[in-house]
């Protein structure tokens, strides 16, 4: 497989990551993403097989895609996972990465070590049992932990953790996970709460702002430096003066839409340029209507050179009357946007 001149949009930015959910199911009911009782799932026979994502997969890497992510929902509920990192391991990928909420984490980490996966990000937003419980509806916080420990001693580097730090809820623990982060060799990175998606109950006075979080650990800590080299990273990573780095993805108050170079193919085929986008492209009916490769790249690289998406910095510029992104009711006749089809 060899790759073509890369794709690049309106704007210039290229096609370089993929973020793939495999599933629209989730283990966990995380407030800040899935706060309903119901909601309406994707049909077993719409979800693509492996051999489909990984065929959808060569187009994109032909088209300049370096890096891949799987998602969910939760990846690790879609059966026989290893088998998919062995095929898209094969490919010519500088990353091939997951974030999972860990809490299946125990069960298969050595398996996707040994299948070729080379990162592995785990969403951690409390060290607080009850609090957990709270925030996800389920008692599951200790196969959490379980679940980093064993991702260490299956051998994966880099560890990250990422937490959705909000308001009122759990921003009281930001120097207790920095201490465990570093405790498990790993580096966290402070989410700003989204209004996108499932996080229907939004609101301003909820999100911890990047600016007031740096500024809470300056006064802790001492100095904190900027690191260099985020590139089209979405989090800015930083250094305390004891060497402890961490990072803080602030999509919500400092958007960096002009460097994001991300893709978003959802577990039954559909494919969003923006985490914010209302609509996507059906790649999976081009797929089983019989379109070739090179069809197929036509179709991507067109509509990745017609983008312009600015969603977050387009949500940024409402100012005062910004609320939810979608309700409900929009969310329920249209579920691939919900945060858990559509991948963070």
């Amino acid at each position: 497989m060899s790759r073509t001149e890369p794709a690049r949009d309106v704007l210039r930015r290229p096609l370089t990551n993929l973020r793939l959910s495999v599933t629209d199911r989730c283990n966990l009911r995380c407030a800040y993403c899935m706060p309903e009782e119901e909601y309406s799932w994707l049909p077993s026979s719409e979800i693509l097989s492996f051999e489909e994502i990984s065929s959808l997969v060569d187009r994109f890497v032909a088209l300049g895609v370096k890096k891949v992510r799987l998602t969910g929902g939760e990846p690790l509920v879609r059966r026989g996972l290893p088998t998919l990192i062995k095929l898209l391991a094969a490919k010519p990928l500088d990353e091939l990465a997951l974030t999972t909420n860990g809490v299946l984490l125990a069960e298969h980490a050595h398996a996707l070590k040994a299948a070729g996966l080379q990162r592995v990000t785990v969403s951690l937003d409390t060290l607080s049992r009850a609090r957990f419980l709270r925030l996800t509806r389920r008692d599951q916080l200790p196969q959490v932990l379980e679940g980093i420990a064993a991702a260490r001693q299956a051998g994966f580097s880099g560890l990250k953790l990422d937490t959705v730090l909000t308001r009122g809820v759990n921003d009281d623990e930001v120097e207790g996970l920095l201490e465990f982060a570093g405790d498990h060799d790993a580096e966290l990175r402070f989410i700003e709460y989204m209004d996108v998606g499932g996080a229907t109950r939004w609101s301003m006075a909820q999100v911890v702002p990047a600016k007031e979080l740096l500024e809470q650990l300056s006064q802790r800590f001492g100095a904190i430096a900027p690191l260099p080299g985020r590139g089209s990273a979405p989090a800015e990573r930083f250094r305390l003066p004891d060497g402890r780095t961490f990072g803080v993805i602030a999509s919500t108050t400092q958007p960096f839409c002009s460097a994001c170079d991300r893709a978003r193919l959802t577990a039954d085929g559909h494919w969003f340029t923006c985490l914010y986008a209302t609509q996507g492209m059906d790649l999976k009916a081009a797929l089983r209507g019989g379109a070739s490769a090179d069809e197929l790249e036509v179709l991507i690289r067109a509509a990745w050179e017609r983008r312009s998406d600015r969603g977050a910095e387009e949500r940024l510029a409402l100012r005062g009357g910004r609320g939810p992104s979608v309700s409900a009711a929009e969310l329920k006749a249209a579920p691939h946007r919900e945060m858990h089809t559509r991948g963070g």
